[in-house]
């Protein structure tokens, strides 16, 4: 399955989850998953992060899954040591890397990605709000061009049977 459109990608200038600066340089060489999430999210970015690491688990022997780059679109909560702590969760690929960066960062990231977000007040909560979020997975080349995108809804055997098509 390729959906692969030149418009999506592209220059991103943000910070790891170790505190050192990131461009899309530094994925060049190798197929990167890039996902658009924040640390506090109920249940969509959890699960689609358990969801591709269960997709990379069923891919065929000889074919390594992709880099795993979690942009947080929650630059007031996700610290690089906020990001550090979540994506150590052991139901998530082990090779995820957690950017974040100031507030015009994030959106350049995002715009170059066709991503949108926005905070939603939720006074009611103990979070006290949330973040709504494009929940695209995107396959970026080792050129860091669109190769494919998934949804959250994807399952994982027909994400790994694509993921096999494009890394194989």
């Amino acid at each position: 399955m390729t959906r692969a459109y030149s418009q999506i990608g592209g220059p991103i200038a943000l910070t790891d989850h170790t505190g050192a600066a990131v461009t899309e340089a530094d994925f060049a060489g190798a197929p990167a998953m890039v996902f658009f999430g924040f640390t506090y999210c109920p249940d969509v970015c959890p699960m689609t992060l358990v969801t591709l690491e269960q997709a990379y688990s069923r891919l065929p022997d000889g074919v390594a899954p992709p880099k795993t780059v979690l942009i947080s679109v929650d630059p007031e909560r996700d610290t690089p040591e906020a990001l550090a702590s979540y994506i150590s969760t052991g139901a998530f690929p082990d090779d995820i890397t957690g950017l974040t960066g100031s507030t015009e960062a994030i959106r350049a990231a995002a715009d170059a990605f066709v991503a949108d977000y926005q905070r939603i007040e939720t006074p009611e909560s103990l979070a006290t709000y949330t973040m709504d979020h494009t929940s695209l997975l995107y396959l970026m080349n080792d050129n860091w061009e669109l190769a494919t995108f998934f949804t959250h809804g994807d399952d994982p055997d027909s994400m790994a049977s694509c993921l096999a098509e494009h890394l194989g």
